[in-house]
């Protein structure tokens, strides 16, 4: 009997984020910062004896042929990188999807992880990224960038270069010890209580994108200046600047996809400020999910956002990327 556990964390972004869609990349290169947090999506794969695909996901799947799944990126996934007997698989994560911090990614680094120990082999973080970007965004044509899959794979806090030729340069970022227990300390994370899915809002990025809108190319032109200028402020430790630049990331985005706010975000994020938030953004495409501060007198937004019925999602940051274990 063999048994495989396999985690990969979720992400938030703190710089840049849009620009590492290819529609936009591929012509102009992307940068942003990401940082991996401590909620994950997990998996357990059991491989043995098994005559039947048995799928455990917020769905249940029982086929003979993993041709024959519905769920595309189990399908995609098992279909190009396994070529054993049948696998039952259950999915479990630590937040619901379509919170904007990029599940669906950490769910094919997570199953990518899990086949490649099924098939007794070694893998790199770069490969496990570079296989889930090809099942996501060539084999499956979602409007989805890579940053999702990176973060995943590599864990920790990191600059993210995407390059016209698909390549990545990933930079971990060498933040003193005091920067990172800073932001610790005062980045909160807040549930808005709605979901969503962003292809509606990515989907239209993309279009203009490719089309040559130019308030939609200066626009990402200037989230990727934001994203440079994010690194040098994280790495000097100057995090009110930084959360002041954070502010402007929101702004930015709002005049891309001015669909991606509510009036129950516009609300939030307001009383987020009043209460000595320096600046934030809500962490996705938008129109749900979570709204991510920087607060300095994190005590005062905490007691702001849970009168006005926004719980708190605590974290840290994590440094270990995809990981798997093996019990025969």
């Amino acid at each position: 009997m063999s048994v495989i556990l396999t985690r990969a964390p979720l992400r938030i972004s703190l710089g840049g984020g849009g620009t590492d869609l290819p529609s936009y990349y591929r012509r102009y290169g992307g940068f942003l910062i990401g940082g991996a947090i401590d909620k994950y999506v997990y998996m357990m794969t059991h491989t043995v004896f098994q005559k039947r695909y048995r799928l455990k996901y917020s769905e249940f799947e029982e086929v003979d042929d993993a041709r024959d799944i519905r769920h595309p990126i189990l399908r995609e996934t098992l279909v190009r990188h396994w070529q054993g007997a049948p696998l039952e698989i259950s999915v479990i994560a630590d937040v619901p999807a379509g919170t904007g911090l990029g599940s669906s990614g950490a769910f094919t680094v997570c199953l990518l992880k899990a086949l490649v120990l099924g098939r007794r082999e070694s893998s790199t973080p770069e490969a496990l990224a570079r296989a889930a970007c090809e099942i996501e965004i060539d084999v499956l044509e979602e409007p989805v960038g890579k940053q999702d899959q990176y973060v995943a794979a590599h864990g920790g806090i990191c600059a993210y270069t995407f390059h016209e030729d698909d390549t990545v340069t990933v930079e971990p970022l060498a933040l003193s010890t005091e920067t990172l227990m800073r932001l610790r300390d005062n980045l909160l994370f807040f549930y808005t209580g709605e979901t969503r899915s962003a292809s509606r809002q990515l989907e239209d990025q993309v279009e203009r994108t490719e089309r040559g809108d130019e308030k939609m190319i200066a626009n990402l032109h200037r989230t990727k200046e934001i994203g440079i200028h994010s690194r040098e402020l994280l790495l000097a430790g100057d995090l009110d600047a930084y959360a002041a630049l954070l502010h402007e990331h929101w702004e930015t985005k709002r005049v891309r996809s001015p669909e991606m706010a509510s009036a129950r975000i516009d609300d939030l994020y307001t009383l987020a400020r009043r209460s000595g938030a320096l600046g934030g953004k809500l962490v996705g495409a938008g129109g749900g999910g979570f709204l991510l501060v920087y607060s300095p007198r994190p005590g005062d937004t905490r007691l702001a956002m849970e009168a006005a019925g926004a719980p708190e999602l605590r974290f840290d940051f994590e440094f270990q990327g995809a990981y798997g274990l093996e019990f025969t």
